[in-house]
């Protein structure tokens, strides 16, 4: 197949292909014909400075040491772009590209972007989180106002306005990027996340073991940074077993982040070593086989104006093994899960236990819900449905006139 044209990813979040998004939207868009090359940071089990995978080209640089506080993040960001630039002059000076596709945060590279216009390169933002929201979030509402958010509200603003097209992971996202980045309505196109249903044609049986001794299992999978409300399903456990004299049901956290060190100090602190079981990060068959047998799934994820308009991946895993799930009522927990999610008083601890000991005294309704989730996401959640919307945006991103 002849080359449609020539794709330069960047991104600084995650390796690849651990970035699970990123990486089917590479693999989708190699398959419709573009040749790709992505940069991104070394991380294990990924650590070779260059390779191919599924016919793309990955240039990753070595990781910066953990970050902690505002200005380790800002070194984080300034070492993550030189490293960017460097491999992008590289590229440029090798297989080069026409088009640069950036996913945020942060919102920097924009400034590479701006050096290679001049010279007919596109710019496409794939706006993965909303970075001012996001500082908020880690740092605490008195960071509102101050000069990093402003500072974050700037770069945001330049990246909109750098972009020749703008992706979205959802509605909420489209909306900001209209009224608060100024883009025009037809060039923002929505294309969600979700895994694909190759990976989730069929459903794990569920492995009795995994409950470790107890009657129910409550499982948790994602991220552990502070925004990501951890911490509220460890409260929420001490709820049900502590206060509640629970003892038929145990917890499985399954991820890592910048909180994990502190999540499992508090789990010592609330004395729930014997109820808790962190696995840290873990291959996808060891996911996809708690998630099976657990009986009930949590995105405890809080409300702010982050969380409440961000789609959570977690969600869509918990829909593709066909879990019921429990959550707090925020705006697009709702658009992804509908009915089959149980909702809780946002940030009330003592609720989103409630809602969990609902549903594990409820094993119709948690079929049902299950069912429905399953269901959904096969009809129209998985990546499948999103990958048509990807490459109908390169679409018009190639020929605008179209």
């Amino acid at each position: 197949m002849a080359s449609r044209g020539r794709v330069l990813h960047l991104s600084e979040n995650l390796t690849l292909p651990f970035d699970r998004r990123v990486w089917m939207e590479l693999n989708a868009l190699k398959a419709a014909g573009w040749q790709v090359t992505a940069i991104c940071p070394v991380g294990e089990p990924h650590t070779a400075r260059s390779e191919v995978l599924d016919g793309i080209h990955i240039l990753r640089y070595p990781a910066p040491p953990p970050a902690s506080g505002i200005v380790s993040y800002v070194w984080e960001f300034l070492y993550c772009w030189l490293w960017t630039l460097l491999l992008t002059l590289k590229v440029a000076f090798g297989r080069g590209f026409d088009v640069i596709h950036a996913a945020n945060p942060p919102d920097t590279f924009w400034a590479i972007a701006l050096l290679f216009k001049p010279f007919g390169v596109r710019y496409v933002f794939d706006h993965h989180d909303l970075c001012p929201e996001l500082y908020v979030a880690r740092f605490g509402d008195r960071r509102a106002g101050s000069v990093p958010h402003r500072l974050l509200q700037a770069l945001e603003w330049a990246q909109f306005r750098t972009a020749d097209l703008v992706i979205s992971t959802n509605s909420s996202y489209r909306e900001v990027a209209i009224a608060r980045g100024g883009r025009r309505p037809e060039r923002v196109f929505v294309v969600r996340s979700g895994p694909s249903r190759h990976r989730f044609a069929t459903v794990r049986a569920e492995d009795p073991a995994l409950r470790r001794g107890k009657r129910f299992l409550v499982a948790y999978l994602g991220v552990m940074a502070p925004q990501d409300g951890v911490d509220h399903l460890i409260r929420a456990a001490h709820h049900l077993v502590r206060d509640r004299g629970r003892d038929d049901l145990g917890f499985t956290l399954i991820g890592a982040g910048d909180s994990f060190e502190d999540l499992r100090a508090l789990t010592r602190e609330l004395g729930l070593e014997d109820v808790i079981h962190f696995t840290g990060r873990v291959p996808d068959a060891d996911v996809e086989a708690v998630l099976a047998t657990a009986d009930v799934c949590v995105s405890p994820d809080p409300l702010n104006p982050l969380n409440d308009v961000s789609t959570m991946n977690k969600i869509l895993e918990y829909m593709a093994c066909g879990r019921a799930i429990v959550c707090y009522d925020l705006r697009e927990h709702r658009a992804s899960a509908g009915d089959g999610a149980l909702y809780a008083k946002p940030n009330d601890t003592s609720d989103l236990a409630a809602r969990i000991a609902e549903l594990l005294d409820d094993p119709e309704r948690r079929a049902a819900m299950g069912a429905r989730n399953r269901a959904r996401f096969l009809e129209s959640m998985s990546w499948e449905h999103s990958a048509s919307e990807l490459l109908r945006a390169y679409e018009v991103l190639w020929n605008p006139a179209a």
